[in-house]
């Protein structure tokens, strides 16, 4: 290995000591709590340390939102699988990710002293993406004759990513009746949701679309 790759791979070592030690204290401490200062605390590094790699703290928490929602990832093509199994499965791996990845899924939706992504426009265009995309498979249910024509795809989507959203938060919080099943539960969230859904149940919200809601 040469010295331009050594250099670079150590520079690469010490943004993800940085990127780890952030999104710790971030989630255990609230965005709000937590200084340049007391990221290099953590990793034993000076602040002007941490400036060579991201300009703001703001910067660090959007290199996370950036990595969180690539791991969460977009719903995947596959022509064999009706439009409705389809958006079950997007709607379903929203509940996984806070499972698999508990600390992006907190620091990204549920503190809120973290700045908006809608402040980075071009860098988290992908993700305004991702929605599109499963607001057109919740289209393809109105064309498939499985929604009635009268549904608003984008409320459609809120709707279903609110009741996913409430279950993943009341797991994390600890805040599960005793013995109740959050799996079981989510399972019986989506499924409500997705009954309501074909049956049609009128919605008041304005079908703002992908670009009406940004972080």
């Amino acid at each position: 290995m040469g010295i331009k790759e050594r250099q670079e791979r150590d520079r690469e070592a010490v943004r993800r000591s940085i990127l780890d030690a952030a999104r710790e204290l971030f989630v255990s401490e609230g965005y709000a709590n937590v200084s340049i200062r007391k990221i290099a605390e953590r990793i034993e590094y000076s602040p002007a340390a941490i400036y060579g790699y991201f300009p703001s703290k703001d910067d660090i928490f959007f290199a996370l939102a950036e990595e969180g929602f690539q791991l969460l990832g977009t719903p995947a093509e596959i022509d064999d699988v009706a439009p409705l199994d389809r958006l079950r499965q997007a709607f379903w791996r929203l509940y996984e990710f806070s499972k698999q990845h508990p600390q992006y899924f907190a620091l990204m939706f549920v503190d809120r002293e973290v700045p908006r992504i809608s402040q980075e426009y071009e860098r988290f265009a992908f993700v305004r993406e991702v929605k599109a995309r499963v607001v057109d498979l919740v289209r393809a249910c109105v064309d498939a004759g499985v929604f009635p024509a009268s549904t608003k795809p984008f409320v459609a989507f809120r709707v279903a990513s609110m009741a996913m959203f409430g279950v993943a938060v009341m797991r994390l919080s600890g805040r599960m009746a005793p013995g109740e099943d959050p799996d079981t539960l989510a399972r019986d969230v989506l499924e409500t949701v997705i009954a309501g859904l074909r049956v049609g149940v009128p919605h008041q919200s304005a079908d703002l679309g992908c670009e009406g809601v940004v972080r």
